[in-house]
């Protein structure tokens, strides 16, 4: 693959003494949306975890092995500059309760103590609210609290306050587990736009949502990954035997 944006070679990851990840051996396109997909426990949250370096802030949590962005070793990346550039939605929207519309979409700055002038804090958070289809819906009443707002729209909240800091990689959890099938297609729509700007990696368990949204899939089994491809070519002619199994519906 020509200048993967996230290169990954023999990578381990643990709690305590149980190997949660074993020797990953991944290559992430650039401006494209790949998705995660396997059964329920089987690692691929505990690896969009240690993408941004999450992980580890359980206690007993640790990683071996190489995993860079672009040129940079991630593990050695300062850690605030890290998560600027390789932002997280996660399964449920999570919005700072006490914080208007306005200030969590740019609290990522504020959090940071990075000073802004009023005009470029307007001009941050629209922004990332039109790249969020948030705007339209949102800018009468940015100085309420963003619990005003619905699940769909409160996720895409979250969004906007990842993508305020311009990060090279999002990566999403699950992002659309607990919406509505319409706020589930909006955000859908919204990983396609968004490609042409970043590089998006999914965790789904819906099988027709990574068909519809992913560039490539990559499939994780009991802590390894077993199958990693175009998604075409996973849905339709998969490699392996157990790949095969779980796409068919035999278990998962």
């Amino acid at each position: 693959m020509e200048n993967p944006i996230l290169n990954v070679r023999h990578f381990n990851a643990y709690f305590g003494e149980t190997k949660i990840l074993s020797d990953i051996k991944i290559d992430i396109p650039k401006n494209r949306v790949t998705a995660l997909m396997g059964p329920s426990g089987c690692g691929k949250t505990t690896f969009l975890r240690c993408v941004n370096r999450l992980h580890e802030l359980t206690p007993g949590a640790h990683a071996e092995g190489k995993m860079y962005l672009m040129e940079d070793d991630i593990y050695k990346m300062n850690l605030i500059l890290l998560r600027r550039k390789i932002g997280m939605v996660f399964q449920r929207p999570n919005p700072f309760p006490t914080m208007s519309i306005f200030d969590n979409v740019i609290s990522g700055y504020l959090l940071n103590d990075i000073k802004l002038s009023k005009n470029r804090k307007e001009e941050i958070v629209e922004d990332a609210l039109k790249k969020a289809a948030l705007w339209k819906e949102v800018k009468d009443t940015l100085h309420k609290k963003g619990t005003f707002l619905s699940g769909g729209q409160q996720q895409r909240l979250c969004i906007a306050r990842a993508l305020s800091m311009k990060p090279d990689i999002l990566l999403m959890d699950e992002p659309t587990s607990s919406l509505d099938p319409m706020s589930t297609n909006k955000i859908e729509e919204l990983l396609l736009e968004l490609k042409c700007e970043l590089t998006v990696i999914i965790v789904t368990h819906n099988m027709q949502q990574a068909g519809r949204v992913s560039d490539r899939t990559a499939f994780f089994y009991l802590g390894e990954m077993v199958e990693y491809d175009k998604t075409k070519e996973i849905f339709t002619n998969p490699k392996n035997k157990t790949t095969q199994n779980y796409i068919t519906g035999r278990f998962g």
